[in-house]
């Protein structure tokens, strides 16, 4: 009976030790996260990026709840913090989250790389948290030594380093992981192979561009962008293309080294341009079947070609003698002719074909050719979620009758009034007007972040209403390149940017866009906010959207209505973010517009410092 009595007060005395010890833990828990927090914004601080005195976000994986405190005002509530994402979601992309495919079990053909493609999650399972850079991060090295290293701190994947190690994609070189050019296809560098591609078309001095009459290219199937980071020095922008596949970072390597890059697929949708974009679309070594669905791939890329563009396809079939390959290189042979694409050159592992400069090809085909044209009711511009077709999209009466789009050669073509401009109604005097007025807008934002950025902060730039595309024209003096987003409820003008030898895409903000965290130095957000609200979507959502892609440091300008403005002011303190420069829009579309400047900082999770520690 002794034994057990003492058993017994053991056992007491557990218990009301195990009951102090959750008490301290919970006391510490809700009173010292502050310190913590205070903590991970004065390591900002140390690094010279400034940092808030508010409380750090709590970290709370499965939570999509913001923490409130009553502000006092008709307004009813101001957020104080938001939740810190779990680090498992440090690099997540919402509409391209494999985990969310599986919880959701989607019914998905893979062999249709539909589990590639942009599968959004609905408002109850969106992470409404903020993604914590990784222990260590780095501010990105400046361009242009950005385009041959980048921190191995901000990207700590050095998987492609050795799977790559024989085609010079990439090396791990201490903290820093270097870029010597390499490729697939283009293993002693991607200057040669450009160089070589260039004399093959027997252009002058070697050089892509062709005296400014290509200037829009895309990669298809791009591994870490080597080609089009070359391709800028020879006034080429690139739209570098590439999954969220085994290469997995592919893309997020080529934005942190500065150079123009989207996640996507060739799958079942539509890429998100307009049709006759690009004067060359490049695939080396993509591993894409092409003949693949009556060749619904190589119609897609046919869509998005310009009259007279050209697809430059490195591969084994190009050249090798085996059965297989032979076998596809003729039933691609034969596809290409029903398609009126020639033969421009070849040699090697490489063949340049071309399409054709009018619809004259097309309508002398035998009927019944496969593939068929399109109907004449099919929208070539049509993209947003739009599911491809395999059929050949013709020429419109203008670009049949000039044979070719009319457009000049880079650099004019920036600033002439492009040939689709009347698609839309609109006149060369709209164009010109529209161009100057965001020629004087942009000096005027510069002069207010002009006192805060030296001339190389910037590098990587969204214009998330871009409508013409006078935003990134007015940028066009200094070395950044801009991401335009058209939104797609409204005027399809991607078109006109294509055709001023500029970047964009077609998208919803009331989805996520698809890039990494922390890839962009800039984001100009003209009116989307309103336009956000109009729509019925959150505009919570969309701060913490562009909180996700925004790079410490980096800013938003931000240009729209006061109301706007001020609902935008509340969120400062619960995303990081420090207003820089607040004044009323003077040229501006409404007497009510001001322009408010943020910039975000730099913070870390108490974790991550641990792990500096």
């Amino acid at each position: 009976m002794r034994g057990r009595s003492d058993g017994g007060k053991k056992k007491h005395v557990i218990v009301l030790v195990c009951i102090a010890a959750v008490v301290l833990v919970f006391v510490y828990l809700f009173f010292g996260s502050s310190n913590h927090g205070a903590s991970a914004i004065e390591y900002g601080r140390k690094l010279g990026l400034g940092g808030d005195d508010d409380d750090a976000s709590k970290k709370d994986e499965s939570s999509s709840t913001s923490f409130y405190v009553d502000d006092d005002d008709a307004n009813g509530f101001t957020p104080r913090s938001f939740p810190v994402c779990d680090d498992r979601h440090s690099e997540l992309i919402p509409c391209l989250d494999r985990n969310l495919i599986y919880q959701m079990r989607l019914k998905l053909d893979l062999s249709l790389m539909e589990h590639y493609e942009r599968h959004c999650p609905p408002p109850e399972r969106r992470f409404n948290c903020l993604i914590p850079p990784p222990p260590g991060y780095k501010v990105p090295i400046k361009w242009p030594k950005s385009r041959d290293e980048v921190w191995k701190v901000n990207i700590p994947h050095t998987h492609l380093a050795h799977e790559k190690s024989d085609q010079n994609w990439m090396v791990v070189k201490g903290d820093k992981i270097n870029f010597p050019g390499g490729g697939t296809h283009f293993h002693y560098g991607a200057d040669k192979y450009i160089a070589s591609m260039a004399n093959m078309l027997k252009f002058p001095n070697n050089i892509l561009n062709n005296g400014g009459r290509l200037r829009t290219f895309l990669d298809v199937g791009c591994g870490v962008a080597s080609f089009g980071g070359y391709l800028l020095a020879s006034d080429i922008m690139t739209m570098s293309l590439a999954p969220n596949d085994v290469h997995q970072n592919q893309i997020q390597f080529a934005l942190e080294r500065g150079i123009p890059a989207y996640l996507g697929v060739l799958g079942t949708k539509r890429l998100p341009y307009p049709s006759r974009s690009f004067e060359l679309a490049h695939c080396s070594r993509c591993r894409i079947d092409w003949l693949q669905r009556d060749s619904i791939l190589l119609l897609e890329l046919d869509r998005v070609l310009r009259p007279g563009g050209y697809f430059a396809y490195s591969s084994p079939e190009a050249y090798a003698q085996d059965e297989e390959d032979l076998r596809i290189w003729r039933e691609m042979s034969a596809l290409v002719e029903r398609m009126c694409w020639t033969i421009a050159a070849k040699r090697n592992q490489t063949v340049i074909w071309q399409k054709p400069m009018t619809n004259d090809c097309y309508q002398e085909r035998e009927p019944g050719t496969q593939p068929p044209l399109c109907n004449s009711d099919s929208d070539p511009d049509a993209v947003y979620g739009v599911n491809m077709e395999a059929c050949i999209s013709q020429y419109s009466e203008h670009d049949h009758k000039t044979k070719g789009s009319g457009l000049a050669p880079w650099p004019a073509r920036l600033t002439s009034p492009p040939p689709r401009l009347a698609d839309f109604g609109y006149s060369t005097d709209m164009f010109e007007k529209d161009t100057e007025t965001w020629r004087r807008r942009v000096d005027a934002y510069w002069d207010l972040l002009t006192p805060v950025i030296q001339s190389d902060t910037m590098r990587n730039i969204m214009d998330m209403k871009a409508n013409m595309g006078s935003f990134a024209a007015a940028l066009n003096d200094k070395d950044i390149w801009v991401m335009n987003v058209v939104p797609e409820d409204g005027p399809n003008t991607l078109k006109l940017i294509y055709d001023r030898g500029l970047m964009g895409v077609v998208h919803s903000w009331c989805e996520a866009f698809s890039t990494y965290p922390k890839t962009y130095d800039l984001l100009h957000a003209w009116d989307i906010i309103s336009d956000v609200k109009k729509r019925g979507c959150s505009a919570e959502d969309l701060l913490l959207e562009m909180d996700r892609i925004l790079r410490p440091s980096g800013f938003i300008l931000i240009r729209d209505k006061q109301s706007v403005v001020d609902l935008v002011k509340k969120y400062l303190k619960a995303l990081h973010w420090e207003a820089v420069e607040t004044k009323a829009a003077s040229d501006s579309d409404h007497d009510s517009d001001v322009i408010l400047v943020v910039q975000k900082k730099l913070w870390l999770t108490s974790e991550s410092l641990r792990d500096l520690e």
